[in-house]
């Protein structure tokens, strides 16, 4: 059998399992009041499992199979690629994760957002400052007001 199909089993296993939580063991404990409600909190996870084993059982019976063709992407070339901006992007993910609480969001997200297209080859200063400077404010407004989830703006010697 095929690597993809091995993982397909492997993950319809999962989904299976998940599955069997959200049906039938996840409402047990709810509120009366809350088992009147036409949405529950077991109703996300009871879609995803369904999704999840119809997409594994789809691979795995091999009805996504169309005609063979060069792959993209060949493991015995690797070093003709940009491995190099790879590995950096995701160390700049590693840093991004574990310096967003001790930097702050403000900080750490707009380092995060100039340095990851400058590891890509972005030179375009004019356009990629003020993005990723309005991304970050817009998306910190909208989880820190809007939400109503607090996320320290500012590092915490700073009184963030």
């Amino acid at each position: 059998m095929a690597l993809d199909r091995w993982i397909a089993l492997i993950l319809l296993g999962i989904f299976v399992t998940y599955g069997y939580a959200a049906w039938f063991t996840m409402d047990d404990n709810l509120a009366p009041f809350m088992r009147r409600n036409p949405i529950w909190p077991s109703t996300f996870p009871k879609v995803l499992s369904v999704l999840g084993v119809i997409a594994c059982l789809i691979v795995l019976f091999g009805l996504e199979k169309s005609e063979p063709k060069e792959p993209e992407i060949d493991y015995r070339r690797l070093t003709d690629y940009n491995l190099g901006q790879a590995i950096a992007l995701l160390a700049l993910m590693v840093v991004y994760a574990l310096c967003l609480r001790p930097a702050g969001f403000i900080f750490s997200t707009s380092a995060f957002l100039i340095l990851g297209p400058i590891i890509l080859g972005e030179r375009n200063w004019k356009i990629m400052i003020p993005v990723a400077l309005t991304a970050t404010f817009v998306v910190w407004y909208l989880v820190q007001e809007v939400l109503g989830i607090y996320m320290r703006p500012l590092p915490g010697f700073i009184g963030g």
